[in-house]
């Protein structure tokens, strides 16, 4: 295994390229399939690729508030001093790995944006905690908790078929989510994986060679020395516009009204913990905790200097999900898959169709469109439960997440790291990943 360990993680470094450059070479590659396994033209995919360039910038200002909240809401003393607090429970490298991908997991499950970040923050003070742990495989283990969002709280894809006039409702219906995040196969993925995942990471941790305390540093960011917990110089406010900065009562006013809305949405709404709510949320906690408008702004400051490979590259995956989708190479994708099925194998091949499309489509509700109207009438015609069906498709969309840069930009914005610096353990989470969810895909 150490071996493996080793030799995964050095090819990764080598030859993985940045997040920006993998983006631009998936959009190259696209581009180019369009035009073999497809009837498009050059000029085709060109407009494909352009049309459906700024598809994403709602959700690219979503992920990037994402960043923003979370390092405004991490920065604030109360929530600084609960991570510490919690942290506490680790005090060698092995508990470091445990507990964070335990905790990341557990925020995942919950809700995928609340969980990327909590788990990198979390993961941050954990660091600071035991300085000897490999920050790289503690990153990664905090990314390995994404893998279990899409049989969580907040997965898209059964929370959508659960949802009168759903776009598949004429030919599948509404299917409740007793019957897919609460089925029998779908908790016993999510509870082996919340379980196991811990002790596969502290595994790749202990494969790794042993390294010193100087080592342990190496692929640290600076701001992991302790210097980086914001504090600002207090000066007397002297003028109107001064007294106004530094207001507490603003802030406080601000704050209750943001908390009044959060409360009138969940009477509304119940425990919906959508992508919108968890950034409001953590924007009004930020906005109190920090007490004062002019310290919120501060921290606003250095929270947005690690939003600009989201909203340079999320682009980039707008434009190749609409080469794939308007090309037909999506659906031909899925067809492939589709053919090689029978009623036992057909959810298993759902799956693995959802890996691959999920790597040009990173986006479960986006893939869900593309997949859902080739999927649910194969599996009518095979005789497979389409509960089951849209299950396996949300599970591979969040599989392959743990080697598709797309989701790993917040995570990797709040640790200071590059993509490759987890991939090459993340790989081989992705390779145990397989066993559990193939077994309850097909055994249960």
């Amino acid at each position: 295994m150490k071996v493996i360990t080793r030799f995964c993680d050095r090819m990764v470094q080598r030859y993985l390229p940045d997040a920006f450059l993998f983006a631009i070479i998936l959009t190259l590659a696209v581009f180019i399939l369009g035009m073999i396994f497809t009837d498009s033209s050059p000029v085709d995919m060109v407009s494909y690729w352009g049309n459906g360039f700024w598809d994403l910038l709602a959700f690219a200002m979503q992920m990037s508030l994402i960043v923003v909240t979370g390092h405004i809401l991490a920065s604030t003393p109360v929530v600084r001093n609960l991570l510490k607090k919690i942290s506490t429970l680790a005090n060698t490298p092995s508990q470091a790995i445990l507990l964070v991908t335990f905790i990341a997991s557990l925020a995942c499950i919950i809700n995928y944006g609340f969980g990327l970040v909590v788990g990198a923050l979390f993961a941050i003070h954990v660091a600071k905690r035991v300085p000897t742990v490999d920050y790289r495989i503690l990153m990664a283990s905090a990314y390995s908790g994404f893998l279990l969002w899409h049989g969580g709280l907040s997965a898209s894809i059964p929370l959508l078929i659960a949802t009168p006039g759903h776009f598949l409702e004429d030919t599948m219906g509404t299917v409740p989510v007793s019957e897919t995040l609460f089925s029998s196969f779908n908790l016993f993925i999510v509870f082996f994986l919340l379980f196991t995942l811990p002790f596969v990471n502290r595994f790749l941790m202990k494969s790794r060679d042993p390294i010193t305390q100087g080592d342990a540093h190496l692929w640290r960011p600076e701001s992991l020395d302790g210097s980086s917990e914001e504090t600002w110089e207090e000066k007397v406010a002297e003028t109107p516009a001064e007294k106004l900065e530094n207001s507490q009562i603003l802030s406080v006013v601000i704050g209750i009204l943001g908390f009044a809305f959060v409360f009138y949405f969940f009477v509304q709404n119940g425990f919906d913990l959508n992508i919108n709510i968890v950034n409001f949320i953590m924007l009004f906690l930020g906005i109190i905790f920090h007490r004062t408008p002019r310290r919120f702004l501060n921290s606003v400051t250095n929270a947005v200097k690690n939003v600009g490979g989201i909203i340079v590259q999320f682009p980039f995956y707008a434009g190749i999900m609409g080469m794939m989708v308007a090309s037909g190479l999506s659906e031909q994708m899925s067809m492939a898959f589709v053919n090689m099925s029978n009623s036992f194998t057909f959810p298993l091949f759902s799956f693995l169709s959802a890996g691959l499309v999920n790597f040009f489509v990173p986006s479960g509700g986006g893939q869900w469109a593309v997949q859902g109207p080739i999927m649910i009438p194969a599996a009518l015609d095979l005789g497979v439960d389409t509960a089951k069906t849209a299950v396996a498709v949300a599970w591979g969309d969040a599989w392959t997440n743990m080697i598709q840069p797309f989701w790993a930009l917040p995570l990797l914005a709040i640790a200071g790291l590059k993509v490759r610096d987890i991939m090459g353990f993340c790989v081989l989470i992705l390779l145990y990943s397989f066993i559990p969810i193939s077994i309850g895909l097909l055994f249960f």
